[in-house]
This record gives structure tokens, C-alpha cells and sequence, in this order.
């Protein structure tokens, strides 16, 4: 296995740890933790892309600050928390690291953290999306 970004092997690990049940407790807590949109988002949301591959409505917008850092930001329903919690586990997971960084994550992140008997191949693919889009942006922010 790659070396993985610090946060996302804790986070990777944690649900590890877990039985089933117990996963999906865990996943509705991240769903309860997905920051709010800065107001310069919430003002304007043109400027976020909508994560078609998602069941319910995903958004997302990534920021790569001067000195390379990332920044995503993600709004989905409080009515789908699983889909919030795994966008709010990319955020978390993603937080503090640099767009190569970011870049590094293996694509098949959402598949290593144990939630694939638990959830529907949907909404995993869903998360592979967010994860994918995510690197999108990081790349065309950084060819800008």
C-alpha cells in the first residue's frame, strides 16, 4: 500500500477498528461534522460543482492557496448522511495537505475503509467520485 496522508490513514484505520454496525455509526458522525460553506460560497453557488455520480446532491469546490495548500470545501443534505459523511471525510481527510498530496490519494481510498459491505456500490462509487473530482480540480487549479 502507498503511503497514505496521515489523516486519511487515521480515519481509514478508526472504521477498521470497528465492526459493521459500528462503521455506520461512525459514518453518521463524520455526516454531523461536514463544516458549513464559507459565506463566500453560500453567497455564490455558481461557483461550485455539483458530484453527478451522487445519489443525492453533492457540491464541492477546491481551493489551492499560495503555497500549494488545499482547501475543499463540500455541501451535501443533512437528510443523506451518508453521502455527508463521506464528503465530510474527505475534507477532514484531505485538510492541511499540499495539491501533490492531495494528487497522491490512491483512487480506491473509498473502497479501503471497510464500508463497502455496509453501504451500496452506489454510494461508494459516489465517494470515488467526490475523490475524483476533488483531484480534477487540484489539477486544473494548479494549470491555471
Amino acid at each position: 500500500m502507498t503511503d497514505l496522508a496521515p489523516a486519511l490513514a487515521e480515519i481509514r484505520d478508526d472504521f477498521l477498528a470497528l465492526e459493521q454496525p459500528d462503521r455506520l455509526e461512525l459514518l453518521l458522525e463524520f455526516s454531523e461534522e461536514l463544516p458549513e460553506l464559507p459565506e463566500r460560497y453560500r453567497d455564490h453557488p455558481d461557483l461550485l460543482e455539483r458530484v453527478e455520480e451522487c445519489q443525492s446532491p453533492v457540491y464541492i469546490f477546491v481551493e489551492v492557496d499560495g503555497e500549494g495548500i488545499v482547501h475543499l470545501h463540500a455541501t451535501a443534505p443533512r437528510e443523506s448522511p451518508t453521502t455527508r459523511g463521506f464528503a465530510s471525510i474527505l475534507v477532514q481527510g484531505l485538510a492541511g495537505l499540499s495539491a501533490d498530496e492531495v494528487l497522491a490519494v490512491p483512487d480506491d481510498y473509498p473502497q479501503t475503509i471497510g464500508l463497502t459491505q455496509a453501504v451500496s456500490p452506489l454510494r461508494i462509487r459516489g465517494m470515488s467520485a467526490l475523490l475524483g473530482r476533488t483531484k480534477r480540480q487540484v489539477r486544473e487549479k494548479l494549470a491555471a
